[in-house]
């Protein structure tokens, strides 16, 4: 079983024996006895070949497709990507992590890898989904995540920007995803001449934790006005 700690802010430490599921080409330095293997599928969630063939094809229609390798052996490494910051949840059994793929760092193999569909705005580079990690042992798991700047982790109920949330705790049949509000919308909104906010993510579980990045993803039509 491997240990996950944040190593300087900008690197995740993973200390310990066995097999875990990393984005492919963030290890940076190791010490110890490791082995990278690039998954071509992806994960298949104890369903064989073809769970990870379903697998591969929802998360291709939704955008959510990642590339992943395996990493086993044991010692301590560390992974890294673009000197982003890094985050460590803890999932207790039954827990769920939201999380978007782009911002997904690592995983215990014993996390089942999905993607759910949670609605968004229309002109929102957030999207339609979310891969969701969801601790299907009988003991506490843990997931890295990496964000563009140094992050905010808030608790429940909040209101956030859908291009800057990065991940949030969640349930799994769906309980403490966001709802999706749209605020003034007009034909300013269509070409992309707002306020930058017409589309809020509320999350209203008390008691979730929401990680949001200092940086929005691009999001409208961008046509120029002057």
């Amino acid at each position: 079983m491997f240990k996950f700690n944040v190593e300087e802010e900008l690197c995740c430490k993973i200390e310990g024996t066995g097999k875990f599921i990393a984005k492919k080409g963030t290890m940076v330095a190791y010490k110890g006895n490791f082995k990278f293997d690039k998954m071509l599928l992806g994960p298949d969630n104890g369903g064989g070949v073809m769970g990870s063939l379903l697998g591969l094809a929802k998360r291709t229609l939704t955008g959510e497709n990642i590339e992943l390798m395996t990493v086993e052996g044991s010692g301590v490494i560390y992974l890294a990507k673009n000197a982003y910051h890094v985050s460590v949840f803890e999932l207790e059994p039954g827990d769920c992590l939201s999380v978007e793929s782009e911002n997904l760092l690592a995983f215990p193999t014993d996390l089942k890898y999905d993607v759910r569909l949670i609605g968004s705005g229309v002109l929102s580079q957030k999207g339609l989904a979310s891969t969701v990690l969801t601790n299907i042992s009988n003991q506490p798991q843990q997931v890295a995540v990496m964000t563009d700047g140094n992050p905010l982790m808030l608790e429940a109920p909040c209101v956030v920007d859908p291009d800057a949330v990065v991940a949030w705790t969640s349930s799994p049949n769906g309980g403490g995803d966001p709802n999706v509000s749209m605020n003034n919308f007009s034909w300013k909104t269509a070409i992309g001449q707002t306020s930058g906010e017409s589309y809020q993510f509320h999350f209203n579980q008390t008691g979730q934790m929401v990680l949001v990045q200092p940086s929005e993803r691009l999001s409208g039509l961008k046509i120029s006005v002057d």
